[in-house]
């Protein structure tokens, strides 16, 4: 799944339940997606919580095949910033 794919269903989560702060997935060479308010960028903006994962494990995030915590623990997943945002996370893939 594209990172275009995977910002559009962002957004759909944002349409429900917009965030007051912004998180950024940073892809690496694949790209960002930064979600800040109610819009999902496809770009490498500023954010208050930076989400370090790969696109393969992000695909797998959104779609429910990867435990968030599971991942963080094996280094899947690096979180800096404001790490209580990397928590909203279930709120907007639900």
């Amino acid at each position: 799944m594209p990172l275009t794919d995977i910002a559009a269903k962002m957004q759909r989560g944002l349409d429900k339940n917009p965030l007051e702060q912004s998180i950024k997935f940073d892809c690496a060479e694949d790209g960002a997606i930064t979600l800040s308010g109610g819009t999902a960028h496809l770009a490498d903006l500023d954010a208050d919580c930076t989400i370090r994962i790969s696109e393969t494990n992000l695909e797998k995030l959104i779609a429910g095949n990867l435990n968030p915590m599971t991942a963080f623990a094996m280094g899947k997943i690096k979180v800096s910033g404001d790490m209580s945002l990397a928590l909203k996370l279930s709120q907007l893939l639900g």
